[in-house]
């Protein structure tokens, strides 16, 4: 004899089943994962390449206030507001963390107009000794690369500055 459960048994049965498998656990969001707070960016002019080519360069500080979220470790995604006015999108991938923006007017030309550039910045937790530190390390290093469009201001060579990047957690 097949014995068929009654409603009031199915719905338990659900309910049990449902806060098992159903919605994520808060830990999939879990803030340690992500970026969450002001950070204060820095692009060291100091150490500036120009198209592979050591190039004095003003080093560049700015204020960043970073908000992410994440589906896993070393899955996220969120935004970054800049004091200098920007925003852009930040993502992580493998362990890595990208910012990428347009600069308008990045590039003067001697005509007087000028060209946008790409900045992106790209950086992870390091430790000392250059390896991969744990993820809620306050302190992340990479570089800031922009580059402008080929055949802008009528050179079909574009503009290639990379920076050392350092960003820092200060609330």
């Amino acid at each position: 004899m097949i014995r068929v459960p009654s409603a009031a048994g199915a719905v338990a049965a659900v309910a049990i089943c449902g806060a098992t498998w159903g919605a994520p656990s808060a830990a999939a969001d879990n803030p340690d994962w992500g970026l969450n707070g002001t950070y204060v960016a820095t692009s060291n002019g100091e150490w500036a390449r120009k198209n592979e080519v050591f190039y004095d360069q003003a080093s560049l500080r700015s204020t960043w206030t970073v908000r992410t979220q994440c589906s896993y470790p070393g899955e996220c995604t969120g935004t970054v507001d800049s004091e200098w006015g920007w925003s852009a999108p930040i993502y992580q991938k493998s362990g890595v963390w990208y910012v990428k923006h347009t600069v308008e007017n990045w590039i003067p030309c001697p005509d007087g107009t000028s060209a946008p550039g790409l900045q992106v910045f790209r950086f992870k937790a390091m430790n000392a000794e250059g390896a991969m530190a744990d993820p809620t390390a306050t302190t992340l290093v990479g570089e800031d690369v922009t580059t402008g469009v080929s055949g802008a201001c009528g050179v079909s060579r574009s503009v290639y500055i990379n920076m050392p990047f350092k960003l820092v957690k200060v609330g």
